[in-house]
């Protein structure tokens, strides 16, 4: 193992607390990002390109299907850096109207034998117009990005649609897709806005603001039938794409859990698939799916295409593996695609149902 290897490195950052270690990991992102000798280096190294991963969505092209997930960059501040860990495309956000703090701190815990996180951030971020202005000020980036946009805490239910009409309005010209949060357990009552009215009414809102794709993020915990149901209206309302899944707040899966905020990574990773699968069964033909939750291998990655994934994303598991994890699921994809006889990933997507 390299000095400078991942685990290493995770040692050191194992000993602060995980808001101050995420914020020591995103300053080297930000050194990078003003580098480009260590842009180029590091992409050289992590990054996969190969004619059997590469897919065409949305006018623009995913070299990998390997993506960030959101929360890691909610203020917009690595963009530039995510080739050099290896990931396809970046969703940032949660981006809230007006600036918010989140809960209060300790709100971010590390449950390290269940190599898992639970955060209770409660959309800590900038703010939509620290966000615009981050986005104008970028020079160059070519690759996918997603904008994940949620409502403020202390926005009234009756008043939620109002915060998204005002995101949507104020990124129509930016990002490749906008991704409607309301799945998150840290923002009060949010999840009681999956519900099929609110639904309608958002997407038939944003449709009228936008050309940009729009994607619903939804939570793990609720019934097949349910999150089925859910999909449905939201496709029927003109969603291009579902996110699958968010946190759990299923805290009977560890007794290291706390009783508050959501948890991912390992722990998420059966629920996490299981409630996919029965989404990918009906809707992998039909609209675009994403799957993200505990995903750790290029095995699990390809469980999730072959359940109708044609996107995936990683987020907790890179705390514990490092940007390797990221090369290793997409090297791994190659095998497990040309074991089964596939020349192209577009062919193993929803291989389960046909």
């Amino acid at each position: 193992m390299s000095l400078f290897s991942y685990q290493n490195l995770k040692k050191i950052l194992f000993l602060l607390n995980p808001e101050n270690a995420h914020s020591v990991a995103g300053l080297g992102l930000r050194v990078a990002s003003k580098c480009p000798p260590l842009l180029r280096y590091f992409t050289n190294r992590n990054f996969i390109n190969h004619q059997t991963l590469k897919q065409h969505f949305w006018g623009r092209t995913f070299l990998n299907p390997v993506g960030l997930g959101a929360g890691f960059d909610k203020d917009g501040q690595y963009i530039q850096s995510m080739p050099t860990m290896g990931f396809g495309f970046t969703e940032i956000g949660t981006v809230t109207p007006k600036p918010q703090k989140g809960n209060p701190k300790p709100r971010l815990f590390r449950l390290k034998s269940d190599e898992s996180i639970q955060n209770a951030m409660g959309f800590n971020n900038r703010g939509a117009e620290y966000m615009l202005q981050r986005l104008k000020k970028i020079n160059f980036y070519d690759y996918p990005l997603g904008i994940n946009i949620g409502k403020n805490k202390d926005t009234s239910q009756e008043d939620a649609l109002k915060d998204y009409e005002l995101l949507f309005e104020t990124f129509k010209e930016y990002g490749d897709y906008v991704v409607i949060n309301i799945s998150s357990p840290n923002t009060p009552n949010l999840r009681d806005l999956q519900n099929e009215k609110f639904i309608s009414d958002i997407f038939t809102m944003a449709k009228k603001i936008t050309t940009k794709p729009i994607l619903l993020k939804i939570a793990p915990d609720m019934t097949h039938t349910d999150a089925i149901n859910l999909c449905q209206s939201a496709v029927d309302a003109g969603a291009d794409g579902i996110i699958a899944t968010n946190t759990t707040i299923d805290y009977s899966l560890t007794p290291n859990a706390k009783d508050f905020g959501g948890i991912s990574g390992a722990l998420l990773t059966d629920k996490s698939y299981d409630l996919f699968r029965a989404i990918g069964e009906v809707f992998y033909d039909k609209t675009m799916l994403i799957s993200v939750g505990g995903i750790d291998s290029a095995e699990e990655a390809y469980r999730r295409i072959k359940a109708g994934a044609s996107l995936v994303q990683v987020y907790s598991m890179l705390v514990y593996r490092g940007p390797k994890l990221i090369k290793d699921i997409n090297e791994g994809l190659i095998e497990l695609l040309q074991k089964d006889g596939y020349t192209h990933i577009s062919e193993a997507i929803g291989a389960d149902w046909r």
